[in-house]
């Protein structure tokens, strides 16, 4: 069998640019991380200092404090992501099983219509949605957030499973409703179990979406113990007169902790679901 011979020069380049990039990705963490053990004098030092020659431990301490409800941000993000993962995957599911199966008017068109809605920029929804919440008195609730968010997440997780589930031969299907299963138990017996990778991925990709848009809960919520951790954040730790780098760093580092859980838990899923749908079988 032939093998290409790679020579030291092609070896060296090739490790080099794996490096850089690898140098461009965790820089930012690794100065956020820095970041979040500086003073506030330290900040702004010039020139920085690459690591703090004074750690401290005050910015962390300072995020359980009375005057930042980091707290009560986490427990808004978490609460309003996981319902949008919840709702996003139920309705996705139906609807890409219904897309991908059932042959009826009108539904190439629908395919296109939910592919045309990620055209938009989000923040052109905004305006008309603030007006349509303040009319529905969905401001400032759990509810109006986890709309908001479904809207934007749906139409990837309809298109995500379709893809999966086209995947899925009619044949298996068709056998199990030969043998007496109704549509739905064929789908839920047979069908899903062959698609938890895309469902798992769908969900991922959900829940960081809520987890980190920042627009939506900037503009619905006008009651800061609604705000969840982005636009809680920011309003904290910036202003007019005041940048604490520092605390934000920190925050940020704390916020980020449940989305690395998330990935080391089911990062086996992910991987599958990002290649799997692009297979037919």
């Amino acid at each position: 069998m032939f093998r290409r011979k790679f020579t030291l020069g092609w070896t060296i380049s090739v490790s080099a640019t794996i490096g850089i990039l690898l140098l461009w990705t965790f820089f930012p963490i690794y100065w956020m991380l820095s970041t979040s053990f500086k003073s506030n004098l330290d900040v702004f030092q010039l020139p920085p200092e690459w690591w703090p020659a004074n750690p401290t431990m005050e910015n962390y301490a300072g995020l359980f404090s009375p005057e930042t409800p980091i707290m009560r941000f986490f427990f808004n993000s978490f609460v309003t992501s996981v319902l949008t993962v919840l709702v996003t995957l139920v309705l996705a599911t139906f609807s890409g099983y219904a897309l991908s199966r059932l042959r009826f008017r009108f539904r190439n068109q629908i395919l296109v219509s939910v592919l045309i809605t990620q055209m938009f920029p989000l923040v052109v929804m905004l305006a008309p949605l603030y007006v349509l919440y303040n009319k529905a008195h969905l401001l400032n609730t759990y509810v109006g957030m986890v709309i908001a968010f479904t809207s934007f997440a749906l139409p990837f997780g309809i298109w995500m499973i379709k893809g999966f589930v086209d995947t899925v031969p009619v044949e298996i299907e068709e056998a199990a409703m030969v043998d007496g299963c109704t549509r739905f138990q064929a789908m839920r017996k047979v069908v899903l179990p062959l698609t938890i990778p895309g469902i798992v991925s769908t969900g991922i990709f959900a829940f960081l979406d809520a987890w980190n848009n920042l627009l939506f809960p900037m503009v619905l919520t006008n009651d800061i113990t609604m705000k969840t951790l982005p636009a809680g954040l920011v309003l904290v730790f910036t202003g007019a007169f005041k940048h604490n780098w520092g605390g934000m760093m920190a925050a940020c580092i704390f916020s980020t902790i449940p989305v690395v859980i998330i990935f080391i838990l089911l990062q086996r899923y992910l991987v599958d679901g990002l290649t799997g749908g692009a297979v037919k079988g």
